[in-house]
């Protein structure tokens, strides 16, 4: 089956359009296109089957839409509700069926203590993963990516991560993103790290 796009014309989706249709509107690399299944629009230059039909050269494209610091909040706030929420159910559950008083207290508050060690562990895996994101930040539409708009490996995630411990100790680590273009944490300076949002057409 033939790929079909929409494309944005004078800031407006139409479409979607057969390759043959978009050969008529002669468009240009800088052109914004999606298919219907693509999550977001990207510049025509980045689509492998467009740069060969229309003989584009892939172009670097530096990120230009950074989440704020409202967003950032709002995601870590949900991250931490979803990763505590379920902690807090299971140490519900021990409290439940463990009947020794002493016992009780003592997995209740191993298995709350594990809590932080786990979001560390949760934001380093789904911030490197293909969605770039974790769940708060998919839900918020922002993603974790380099100084070139990409995918991050495991090893970044990590520093990353650990990196925030600076950003926590001196809390102006995290108000630092309100002094830069970028909206960059500290942790995000020192990895070499952008959080970014999803482009709006």
């Amino acid at each position: 089956m033939e790929s079909e796009y929409i494309l944005v014309i004078k800031g407006k989706p139409e479409g979607p359009y057969t390759i043959e249709q978009l050969k008529v509107f002669v468009i240009k690399p800088g052109d914004f296109v999606k298919t219907p299944e693509m999550p977001d629009y990207k510049e025509a230059h980045e689509i492998a089957e467009l740069r060969e039909i229309f003989h584009f050269d892939k172009r670097f494209v530096a990120p230009q839409y950074f989440a704020s610091f409202d967003q950032r909040l709002l995601a870590s706030s949900l991250d931490w509700f979803f990763v505590s929420g379920a902690f807090i159910l299971i140490a519900f559950l021990v409290a439940l069926f463990v009947s020794d008083k002493e016992t009780k207290l003592i997995v209740t508050f191993s298995v709350l203590a594990l809590i932080p060690l786990t979001k560390i562990i949760y934001h380093i895996i789904m911030e490197s993963s293909a969605r770039q994101a974790t769940y708060g930040k998919q839900i918020v539409k922002i993603k974790v990516c380099d100084m070139e708009g990409k995918r991050i490996s495991p090893g970044l995630s990590i520093a990353r991560n650990l990196c925030k411990i600076f950003s926590l100790l001196t809390i102006f680590g995290y108000l630092y993103s309100f002094f830069n273009r970028k909206q960059q944490c500290l942790h995000d300076i020192m990895a070499g790290t952008l959080v970014i949002k999803d482009r709006l057409i």
